[in-house]
């Protein structure tokens, strides 16, 4: 059964109104190349093939001409090529030629990596972070690098948020009041806040084992959780594909069922509405929150998913029932009706909704509203680089944000780039139709209207 015909109609109206208040980027030059650079690539799955190609190989490039020679070879493989590439691939065609065009390919790239993450390190981030916390948005600091091959490298990976769990617990206190930002009705809500992965702390972290990764993992997250349950930190746990979910949410649930984590640190997982077994997967979190009664309630982020086409081809290759809903429209009706049940588990939980899509949005803000939720009572999440308009918009409107920043170097985030180019790029995104000038009223469409 779809939505009551009055969640509908304040959906539209919700919506209507946060699509009005996006800021407007027509005296940026540098967001307007960037988002037609975007619109190029979403139109062109060979280009944008191309370019991701491109993207993924520079850090392994080690001059100029082997960046020219890399990009006119995947540009070459392009059967229609416009006016713009047939002249970047003359230009291949001379030492001076190919050293402009290795420096531009490489600039570009550096320029895209920059809209999306946030600096080398917390503490190059900081601008950043105090810039969003004075427009009231807060953010969750990730550092790139995922699965490590060695506990050396899950060693550093470690030290590496505990450094930053101090770097941004002593920036936060520094910075001036957002009470939005601080407070909801279960209580005081942590200034720093990190986002960590559990394939990052163990390298044997296997599907076929799973108990032998979790015992490796153990002992670097319990540090973690305890470092910010001392600095009076979030911690969150993201979720990465399929294989490794049920044992990264069987190994945080349960250390956060141990009886020292009963009153902190605030913490959190993530749930992605993309995979179909992801109502289950809430009954168990649903479960363990109900037998677990923690002094902060455990955290929520619900997204759509990141691994779409790393689950499709693996479930294919391997002649599996394909885990993820494969229709656009299947995954959005999943994602609404994921954010009713997590708006009515509160107080049980928190709930962040975590999304660019305006109907998404605009349905959790309805449904918030119609449960009698404050507007600080759930928590909207960004992507840094992709959900800065929206993101804006929804503090402008009263609401609570937080932007999801990456921090690394280029090598470390090229695979978090690549995913977050592809995600803006996709021809069923809000972010493409948004572009394409279509009409709010069908951005706000409910998502069984498509359904066959």
């Amino acid at each position: 059964m779809g939505p009551s015909a009055s969640l509908e109609s304040d959906i539209r109206r919700v919506g209507t109104a946060l699509f009005e208040a996006f800021p407007s980027h027509r005296g940026n030059p540098l967001k307007a190349l960037d988002d037609r650079a975007m619109d190029l690539a979403a139109q062109d799955a060979e280009l944008r093939a191309a370019l991701f190609r491109f993207v993924d190989v520079v850090p392994a490039c080690r001059s100029l001409d082997d960046l020219a020679a890399h990009l006119t070879s995947f540009l070459g493989e392009i059967d229609e090529q416009p006016p713009s590439l047939r002249a970047a691939m003359r230009m291949g065609d001379t030492k001076a030629g190919r050293a402009a065009l290795g420096a531009a390919g490489a600039a570009g790239v550096r320029h895209m990596a920059h809209r999306f993450i946030v600096g080398e390190d917390p503490q190059a981030a900081l601008p950043v972070l105090r810039r969003l916390w004075r427009d009231g948005i807060a953010a969750s600091v990730d550092l790139l690098g995922e699965a490590t091959v060695t506990a050396q490298e899950a060693d550093r990976y470690a030290a590496r948020c505990a450094g930053a769990l101090e770097t941004l617990a002593g920036a936060y206190a520094q910075m001036d009041a957002q009470p939005l930002l601080e407070r909801d009705a279960s209580g005081p809500l942590p200034r720093a806040n990190l986002s960590v992965k559990v394939s990052a702390l163990t390298p044997l972290l296997r599907p076929e084992a799973p108990a032998r990764g979790q015992r490796d993992a153990a002992p670097r997250l319990r540090a973690l959780l305890r470092q910010a349950k001392e600095l009076g930190a979030h911690l969150h746990i993201d979720m990465e594909s399929l294989d490794s979910r049920e044992a990264v949410l069987e190994l945080v649930l349960n250390l956060l069922a141990e009886p020292e984590f009963a009153d902190g640190p605030s913490a959190g997982v993530v749930l992605q509405a993309y995979l179909r077994d992801s109502p289950q997967t809430l009954d168990t979190i649903l479960a363990s929150a109900q037998q677990t009664r923690r002094a902060q309630p455990l955290v929520v982020r619900l997204v759509k998913g990141a691994y779409w086409d790393h689950e499709v081809v693996e479930a294919r290759q391997h002649g599996w029932s394909v885990p993820v809903f494969e229709r656009k429209a299947d995954c959005d009706a999943n994602f609404e009706a994921l954010t009713a049940r997590l708006l009515e588990a509160r107080p049980l939980l928190r709930v962040a909704i975590a999304s660019h899509n305006l109907r998404s949005v605009a349905h959790a803000i309805a449904r918030n509203e119609l449960l009698g939720g404050a507007p600080g009572d759930v928590e909207f999440q960004v992507l840094r680089g992709l959900g800065d308009d929206l993101g804006q918009a929804l503090a402008a409107s009263g609401l609570r944000v937080r932007s999801y920043c990456p921090v690394g170097d280029l090598v470390a985030g090229m695979a978090y780039l690549v995913r977050r180019l592809l995600e803006n790029t996709a021809n069923e995104s809000f972010l493409a139709d948004q572009a394409q000038g279509v009409p709010v009223a069908q951005l706000l469409a409910a998502p069984e209207a498509s359904l066959s």
